[in-house]
């Protein structure tokens, strides 16, 4: 929690895997409650991209401690906003005023993120960056382990999910509708392989808070779920809802 206050800092933390809805529904919540959003993984995503940039060779992370240094180095530099733009109705992030939402919203960029998440010392630094956004009037927490890593005393905790051929349908008709192509199979394969690193990794592994509520989208509509996540949090935290 922020400790520059002796009045905690409301926080739900929203995690689960990619495809699940989480940002629509951080989205939803955060504009109910007029909180601010933090989108921590694309924080990840940016980190992937930037360290690509810089011609660092991911796929070489586990035989160089010299290319993780650097990862880290990268991550203690970011200096990230988050706004919501109404037209594409998605969570931009911002560095030095330019938006970098077309970069990171690819699955080359999503596996870069996973890799490079493997790395603690650049996970440290990414750490206090999400910390950071913990401030009054309150925060919704997007991510993979918000609940179980930087949030672990946030009262209310959701844990957002869907099967990996649910969400994988829903990646290939968002392309579709956005004139990119996109095939089936490989999109597939690609969340199941994400999924497996994500769930096996020894730094902070891919599991529900065990005091999270936990939300399997795959039949739901976002309506359905942001009722679920709405009325849970008004049971745990009625006074936010006063």
């Amino acid at each position: 929690m922020n400790t520059s206050t002796s009045i905690p800092v409301p926080i739900i933390t929203i995690d689960g895997p990619s495809g699940a809805g989480k940002g629509a529904i951080t989205h939803l919540v955060a504009s109910q409650l007029g909180w601010r959003i933090l989108d921590s993984g694309a924080l990840y995503r940016i980190l992937g991209v930037v360290s690509e940039t810089s011609g660092i060779d991911l796929d070489e992370l586990s035989n160089s401690t010299k290319l993780c240094d650097k990862v880290t180095q990268l991550a203690r530099e970011l200096d990230v906003e988050f706004k919501f733009n109404s037209h594409s109705e998605e969570i931009e992030p911002f560095i030095n005023g330019e938006s970098l939402a077309k970069q990171i919203r690819t699955d080359h960029a999503g596996q870069s993120a996973s890799k490079v998440a493997v790395i603690s010392s650049a996970r440290d630094a990414l750490l206090a960056c999400q910390k950071d956004f913990a401030k009054m009037p309150g925060l919704v927490a997007d991510g993979r382990d918000m609940g179980t890593i930087v949030f672990t005393k946030a009262p209310v905790k959701i844990f957002l999910t869907a099967s990996a051929e649910c969400r994988a349908d829903r990646r290939y008709k968002q392309l579709i509708n956005k004139g990119v192509g996109a095939n089936m199979r490989a999109l597939l394969k690609s969340i199941q392989d994400r999924d497996e690193r994500d769930q096996n990794r020894s730094v902070a592994p891919l599991v529900p808070a065990v005091d999270s509520l936990i939300v399997d989208s795959s039949l739901l509509t976002i309506n359905e779920v942001y009722t679920q996540v709405i009325d849970y949090a008004k049971k745990m935290q009625p006074d936010w809802f006063a």
